[in-house]
This record gives C-alpha cells, sequence and structure tokens, in this order.
C-alpha cells in the first residue's frame, strides 16, 4: 500500500523512513537529490565526483536516518552530511595543489587609504556585480575551488546556495560571527580574482 507523502514535512518524512517506510524514504531523495548534487559539484568541482558524492550521500542517508533526533531542520543534518562527505571525497582525490587567493585581498597603505586606483576600483566593484548577480563562468568556478577550505564551504553554502547564516553555521559546526566573517574574506578574495580575470589587479 503506497503512504501519502506529498504536502508531509521534512522531519515527518524522516521518521517514517528510520522506521521502514520506503515511500518516505524516496520522497526525502526526490526531494533532496538535486540540492545534494549541486552542493557537491560546488564542492568538489566536476560532475563525476558529483555524481558519487551524491551516490554516497544517500547511502549514508538511509544507514544513519536513525541517528536524526529532530534538534535541528532535517535539511540542515541532510547539508552537514553532504558538506562533510563532499570534503572527505575532495581530500581522498589528493588533487595537486593550487595558487592561493590571499593574496587578492585588498591592499592598505600606511594612513589607511586602499591602495587600488579608482580605476582598480571601479573593476572591483563590476566583479563584486558579477558575483552578485552569480554570474559564474567556468574561470570563476576554479577560483572558488582555490578558496581556503573554510572559505569556500561558507561561501558556497550561504551565497550559492542561499542558506541563511545561521543555518550554515549549524551546518559546520561554528558560531554565525565566523560564518560571517569566512564569507565576508572569500567574497574579497574572489572579487580581487575576478578584477585580475578582467585584467585590473586589485
Amino acid at each position: 500500500m503506497v503512504t501519502q507523502t506529498t504536502g508531509t514535512s521534512d522531519e515527518a518524512l524522516a521518521r517514517r523512513a528510520a522506521a521502514k517506510d520506503s515511500d518516505a524514504f524516496d520522497e526525502l531523495v526526490v526531494r533532496y537529490q538535486h540540492r545534494v548534487y549541486r552542493l557537491a559539484f560546488r564542492l568538489v568541482g566536476n560532475d563525476q565526483d558529483a555524481l558519487d558524492v551524491t551516490q554516497d550521500v544517500f547511502l549514508q542517508l538511509f544507514r544513519r536516518l536513525h541517528t536524526f533526533r529532530g534538534e535541528s531542520r532535517f535539511g540542515t543534518w541532510l547539508y552537514r552530511i553532504a558538506t562533510n562527505t563532499a570534503l572527505m571525497h575532495r581530500r581522498a582525490r589528493a588533487r595537486r595543489p593550487t595558487e592561493p587567493l590571499e593574496e587578492y585581498l585588498p591592499r592598505f597603505d600606511s594612513s589607511g587609504s586602499h591602495c587600488g586606483t579608482p580605476e582598480e576600483l571601479q573593476v572591483a566593484e563590476r566583479a563584486e556585480e558579477l558575483l552578485d548577480r552569480q554570474l559564474l563562468g567556468q574561470r570563476m568556478m576554479r577560483a572558488i575551488e582555490q578558496l581556503p577550505e573554510g572559505y569556500r564551504v561558507a561561501f558556497v553554502l550561504r551565497d550559492l546556495e542561499e542558506l541563511p547564516t545561521e543555518e550554515v553555521a549549524a551546518t559546520l559546526g561554528l558560531k554565525p560571527a565566523t560564518v560571517r566573517q569566512r564569507v565576508h574574506r572569500a567574497r574579497l578574495m574572489l572579487r580581487g580574482c575576478l578584477s585580475d580575470l578582467l585584467g585590473v589587479q586589485p
């Protein structure tokens, strides 16, 4: 007998799935498979790895549903599993070292004034506008991959997945202030990198 799942909360579905209701588990997969794949792709950087991570996440979900206590939203709990799985997969791949982006952070002189020329600052604003509109091409995605891991994960969850800061903090086990700081620094590094791609050093 097929049970009704449409309109049921994620948390209620998780409880039913943990009690071996296969229809409830299938509905959770339907609801989250695209989001999990998208997050995985943004963290590991290619389609095949993202598919592998997605498959692993739902296998873990099947095995670990009984541990979901409802202390956080189901989506937050699943995003934590997906984030950790993607990061472990990425580390296991032992990717070649990439050029760090810290050099793209803004520079200030001894008086506290920005070292950039008006032209450079204008290009930086154009770069931030591109980020705000999420017009991230292939080169930009490579730049995101080069962010230090803590900054990259916070940026992806907050700015690309558009999760609230508090939910990102819960997912990563951080304070909201720490998430805001990491996202801010990631934006600064990416803005500087985009300025460089547009032909002007920040």
